[in-house]
């Protein structure tokens, strides 16, 4: 009987604006150790993809584990498998782009080890149809995906062990399916259960493949794992029991089966990632159906290749931060795009722009789930610092220009038009659908990204927060399988903005609301005025102004008509933003009320000593809660070198209170800080036909 073939595929991957410690964390406990395993095994044969983020981190700071890997590559242990050199989600990113991620990886991989991939790693196993045209052109031969797709496709598991070819129009990629119980039982089960698998395996195909395609951060990285596979040597005799077995059983590498072995037929697979991410990018009510669903239908395994959940691309619809930072990467790579077709633009300039460009389609920031970057600010900071960096640029190669553009399209596609403001210090985008608040605001000398902050909705995993635990797992078990806190407490924090987290918003609320109130989002301010459609009265470089009229079918005791003009120069080295506020009283008795004006900041690190609010010389901690007098309160960043001064003419107070999000991480629960937001409020009493104004500056400048 012929042998049959284990293929391991595996992963390695940091985020663009991972910190230096946890990646070297990272290298100490996984990537260095698991290679030197590797060593002692000559035997031991496998597939790695390392992404271009991290190879060029190793370049810099263990080159010596380059010549190890060029040994193993030279002693045909591993088979180096390309991608996307920054690790973009490849359906989600311009073609142009996907073609430029995928030839860089294939060039630095020849360049450093002397081979040019034959097969790619999709990033988080994303697969729409029409990919096979994208890797076909690129050269690729082959790449993995889960089994799930193949199961969603009407194929059986036992059916699974080989590969496929799948086609768009005529171009044609080979697909193997990387097998979930293998994925679940390496390593985490007993070494046995494995080759039990795996002998099952072997009698159902004789001369066929089982497929393990997942993170190589699973032996040493996650919880529990470097004691589970190096100090308690579960990876030694998983090697060990692999070579026991070389009477029937042999390690392959993915290349290697494809040229030996024709594939197994054609196969038509649907968009679709692992089978916990479909979860993961279910909208929250439609995620937890969908878990009720699943326990329902454990005792019919057969239904369950059919329950399937949503798809990557839902993410962006999902959360409104991860879509308005991905049109900016749309909006980026076109002026890109623009540059690169100039005339006498310098190859050092625009390559620095691409670079950035690229290293900004980094996928981990778009979306969230267990694994899944947007919950942490330093990830989404670090991306539209690199979009912020390669914008500028192709700005820059427009040639020299001290004057404000505004433009006037739908930014992030969402049917509405937005206005898209940009200077040489800054940039802000007004957004006039959701109360003519700004999303967008960015200084661009040290490419700072001024709100990026992220709103406080419900995740369906907010309900297993009762059953969590802060003590640590008493064995290494699945991420996916695990249910724990970092800090006791957490419920306190569940709290659920009403609206989305822009600066500039208008809240009109009852006087005897108090501070306690806003900081516990109970302000119950007037929904039109807050987050309803402003008209575009005037657009231009000089002014843009915005109304709002309620009607009585909104307010029936009393209407309200406000009017926002905002004001856009620039300041010495950075900029005013000045938004005017007049508020008339429409119908109805003498009304009195509290406006408030307020803006979301977020300078990230809230224990830092070099980020802080001050307010008459004082200082406060960026996680500070609480009233300070105005009319001035000063914001400073002297690692990101920025430095903000509010100020808020007739103003009572500053009410500042941090926004804490509770979410979910390999780690755990964990509460993050999301920035700050600030209310400049007003009390004042209103006649019927009186106007009210008010001015609130924003001055934008370096902190040092």
């Amino acid at each position: 009987m012929p042998r049959f073939h284990l293929i391991l595929l595996l992963h390695a991957h940091q985020p663009i604006g991972n910190f230096d410690p946890v990646i070297e964390r990272a290298f100490a406990q996984c990537y260095a150790p698991f290679v030197d395993v590797l060593w002692r095994r000559p035997a031991a044969r496998l597939g790695l993809h390392i992404s271009g983020a991290l190879l060029e981190w190793i370049e810099q700071h263990h080159p010596e584990y380059f010549d190890r890997l060029r040994e193993l590559v030279q002693r045909n242990q591993i088979e180096l498998i390309g991608g996307g050199f920054y690790e973009p989600i490849l359906i989600a990113i311009p073609p142009e782009d996907r073609t430029e991620q995928l030839s860089r990886m294939a060039d630095y991989l020849e360049r450093h080890f002397g081979c040019r991939p034959c097969g790619v790693w999709l990033t988080e196993r994303v697969w729409e149809p029409h990919l096979p045209a994208t890797l076909a052109a690129a050269g690729v031969q082959y790449t993995l995906v889960d089994d799930s797709h193949f199961l969603a496709s009407g194929f059986l598991r036992e059916e699974l062990y080989g590969y496929f070819l799948c086609e768009e129009l005529g171009a044609k990629v080979y697909v193997f399916a990387g097998l979930q119980p293998l994925r679940y039982t390496i390593p985490f089960r007993a070494v046995p259960e494995t080759i039990a698998f795996l002998r099952a395996a072997a009698e159902c195909r004789p001369g066929g493949c089982a497929v393990m395609g997942d993170d190589c951060e699973k032996f040493g990285v996650w919880p529990g794992t470097y004691e589970h596979c190096y100090s308690h040597g579960w990876l030694e005799r998983f090697f060990q029991a692999l070579e026991d077995e070389s009477d029937w059983l042999a390690m392959v590498t993915p290349g290697e089966f494809l040229a030996s072995q024709p594939p197994l037929g054609r196969a038509a697979l649907p968009a679709g990632s692992y089978v916990e991410m479909a979860e993961w990018a279910l909208p929250t009510p439609a995620r937890q159906a969908f878990h009720r669903l699943q326990q329902q239908l454990e005792a019919v395994p057969e239904a369950r290749a059919f329950l399937r959940g949503g798809f990557w691309r839902n993410f962006l619809t999902k959360y409104s931060e991860a879509n308005l930072l991905h049109k900016k990467m749309l909006y980026v790579s076109g002026r890109v795009r623009q540059m690169a077709e100039r005339r006498n633009v310098p190859a050092a300039l625009l390559e620095s722009a691409r670079k950035h460009l690229l290293r900004g389609q980094c996928n981990d920031a778009y979306w969230h789930g267990i694994f899944g970057g947007l919950y942490a600010p330093h990830l989404r900071t670090a991306l539209w610092r690199e979009l912020i960096r390669a914008e500028t640029l192709a700005d820059a190669a427009s040639g020299p220009s001290r004057s404000t553009t505004l433009q006037r399209f739908d930014f992030d596609v969402d049917g509405e038009e937005e206005l898209y403001w940009v200077s040489e210090p800054g940039a802000m985008l007004v957004k006039p659908s959701d109360g003519g608040t700004v999303p967008l605001l960015e200084f661009r000398p040290t490419a700072v990204p001024l709100v990026n902050a992220l709103q406080r909705r419900p995740e369906a995993y907010h309900s297993r927060l009762a059953e969590a635990g802060t003590e640590a797992a008493a064995a290494a078990v699945s991420i996916h399988e695990r249910v724990r806190v970092k800090e006791a407490g957490l419920e306190q924090y569940l709290r659920y903005d009403r609206w989305a987290r822009h600066s500039f918003r208008l809240l009109v609320f009852a006087p005897e609301k108090s501070f306690a109130d806003y900081a516990t989002l109970r302000l119950d301010e007037r929904a039109a005025l807050a987050g309803g459609r402003f008209a575009i009265r005037r657009a231009d470089p000089a002014a843009i102004v915005l109304t709002k009229r309620e009607s009585t079918a909104e307010e029936a005791a009393a209407a309200f008509e406000a009017e926002k003009t905002f004001l856009f120069e620039r300041s010495g080295e950075g900029f005013r933003v000045r938004c005017a506020i007049a508020l008339r009283l429409l119908q109805g008795g003498p009304a009195h009320l509290c406006v408030g004006m307020e803006l979301v900041v977020n300078l990230l690190a809230p224990e830092a000593e070099d980020r802080y609010f001050e307010v008459n010389g004082t200082r406060y901690p960026l996680r500070w809660s609480g009233v300070v007098p105005a009319p001035e309160l000063r914001a400073v960043d002297a690692w990101q070198n920025v430095a903000l001064t509010l100020r808020a003419e007739g103003a009572r107070q500053f009410w500042v209170a941090p926004i804490e999000t509770v979410s979910e991480s390999e780690e755990g629960f964990e509460r993050i800080y999301q920035g700050s937001q600030i209310l400049a409020v007003w009390p004042l009493e209103l006649t019927p036909g009186t106007t009210w104004t008010a001015q609130l500056t924003l001055s934008v400048g370096p902190a040092r």
